[in-house]
């Protein structure tokens, strides 16, 4: 791949934000060539065999919930082999045992292409299991198993990967229909995580563009709404620290994001649509140098965020309607408001907001989401013995 050098970007703290990065090419070719080598070159080269060094660590986690079958075959098509795929399923299992169809498809598939997987699902009590006797309870309902939530599934995605001894973990959405996407989303990770000069590190995916239909014609719209709203308050928020106005963060609600594992086990994280947007936070307040560090080793190697424009258009599933984009604003700017560290001024814009866009009431508080601790906390040694892999193969049963 060639891309734009990170140069421009925000620091806060032992967090460095960077700018948008632009690509050039796809494929950046084998080899290096020596005229990217010159320390005068805005462009830089990352030759396919940094790439695959990368993919051969890299786990892509999909959550799924009551997916059509072949948009997740057309997921899975665009992953490249070298990555590990580990499906996490919240799919209904009445009156037609969706989970069933789709651990049937995913293993069709991954024999004829001869590639590894693991396809669980959330609520299977293997899962469970595997949290309650890692001393992580936190994600365990009354039932005893692991909440409904894409958030948790993503969570349960994480704990797998490190099982599996991946050395870095992407996220990707199931509803996506172009396989190209896919393909060029893990490569983007992959050219993103290489850049990395320390092992905390993370890639974010802006979108080239959504194509929607208006007035009977193709537009390829730059920002959707909720990305405007959050990505606003989020550079506000920033903004407040460093002192300087910001529009450096992009990515405020990037579904489609990687991390190096050991950032990964180092976050806190925030249920429902607003786990994306949570990253933020919980690396602002972690390694921000405004509260007390919790990882003094963090602080000393600092955090990477990287922000890469995709060139493919991200075309998913039809959008569901007003009260989920209202939701979805909601949750993303409560995590913003619930910080400890949020000014009392930004609260008061983010309600009136809110207030405007009818989401909540005048002087009322939007709604705190449970959060989770690091998965750092958990026992991987006493966890990975809870799944028998010899009996199970690649899935693990619901």
């Amino acid at each position: 791949m060639r891309l734009e050098i990170p140069t421009s970007a925000e620091r806060f703290g032992a967090n460095l934000f960077y700018k948008v990065q632009k690509i050039y090419e796809l494929d950046g070719g084998h080899g290096v060539d020596s005229e990217f080598e010159s320390r005068y070159h805005v462009i830089q080269q990352i030759p396919y065999e940094r790439i695959h060094e990368i993919e051969k660590d890299l786990a892509i986690v999909i959550p799924v919930k009551d997916e059509r079958l072949r948009l997740l075959e057309g997921v899975l098509c665009g992953i490249p082999h070298d990555c590990l795929p580990i499906i996490l399923s919240n799919s209904k299992s009445e009156p037609i045992d969706r989970f069933r169809m789709e651990r049937s498809m995913v293993d069709t598939f991954c024999r004829y292409a001869k590639k590894k997987y693991i396809i669980a699902h959330q609520r299977s009590p293997e899962i469970a299991r595997l949290f309650l006797e890692g001393g992580y309870p936190h994600l365990i309902d009354e039932e005893g198993l692991v909440r409904h939530g894409k958030a948790e599934g993503m969570l349960a995605g994480i704990a797998l990967a490190n099982l599996a001894g991946k050395k870095y973990v992407g996220f990707i959405d199931s509803d996506n229909y172009f396989p190209g996407a896919v393909f060029e989303y893990v490569r983007i990770f992959s050219a993103g995580l290489s850049q990395g000069k320390t092992p905390y590190s993370m890639v974010r995916i802006q979108w080239h563009s959504k194509p929607k239909i208006v007035e009977n014609d193709l537009f390829f719209a730059k920002w959707g709404r909720v990305s405007r709203i959050t990505n606003q308050y989020l550079n506000q928020f920033l903004g407040h620290f460093t002192g300087y106005e910001t529009e450096v963060l992009r990515t405020g609600n990037a579904g489609e994001h990687a991390l190096s594992m050991p950032l990964a086990l180092s976050l806190d994280y925030s249920t429902g649509f607003s786990v994306e947007t949570h990253h933020f936070v919980s690396m602002m307040e972690k390694f921000g140098g405004v509260m007390p560090a919790p990882f003094p080793e963090i602080m000393k190697s600092g955090v990477e965020i990287f922000q890469i424009e995709s060139r493919n258009p991200h075309l998913h599933e039809v959008a569901k309607g007003d009260d989920h984009i209202n939701e979805m604003i909601e949750y993303s700017l409560s995590v913003l408001w619930h910080s400890a560290i949020c000014p009392a001024n930004l609260k008061t814009e983010i309600s009136t907001e809110l207030n405007r866009l009818k989401i909540i009431r005048k002087n009322a508080s939007p709604v705190k989401l449970r959060q989770y601790p690091v998965l750092s906390d958990i026992d991987f040694e006493a966890a990975g013995r809870t799944i028998d892999w010899s009996q199970h193969g690649n899935y693990i049963p619901a």
